[in-house]
């Protein structure tokens, strides 16, 4: 697969979620974020060089958002919104295409699916999720 080598659009973005233990594109994506923290432990001593607080890294974290114009016929959002407290499940996010630059998988639990509806818009659906275990990066 070919690597990005440059900056890019993300029109070709694409989520997949597990259904039935197959990777199922996620319908109608308008877009998506991935948010990676670590928590950090405070190691400063009364006798701090220079005034000046010190800090370890401890334990990592993904969480995320997807926005999706919402679609009753969708696998892939029927599990997600059926999703909500159950077990771990897969996703993968591809930010540039499934065939182009990184994937990033990871074991997700839906903690979200809210549905807007506008007299003037489309139906759209909002999902969040926690993950729990690492975030892995791979090329696509």
């Amino acid at each position: 697969m070919a690597v990005n080598t440059a900056v890019y659009t993300g029109e070709n973005g694409v989520i997949k979620f597990d259904v039935a233990g197959t990777p199922t594109n996620v319908a109608s994506v308008r877009s998506f974020t991935i948010d990676q923290e670590t928590s950090t432990v405070e190691t400063t001593t009364m006798a701090a060089t220079g005034g000046a607080r010190s800090f370890l890294p401890t334990l990592k974290a993904f969480s995320g958002t997807a926005d999706v114009y919402f679609r009753d016929d969708d696998d892939a959002q029927s599990a997600l919104f059926a999703g909500i407290g159950a077990d771990p499940a897969t996703l993968e996010v591809f930010p540039s295409g499934a065939s182009t630059g990184i994937k990033l998988t990871g074991e997700i639990i839906v903690t979200g699916f809210s549905i807007t509806s506008n007299f003037d818009g489309i139906v759209e659906a909002s999902i969040t999720f926690q993950g729990t275990g690492p975030l892995v990066r791979t090329v696509a």
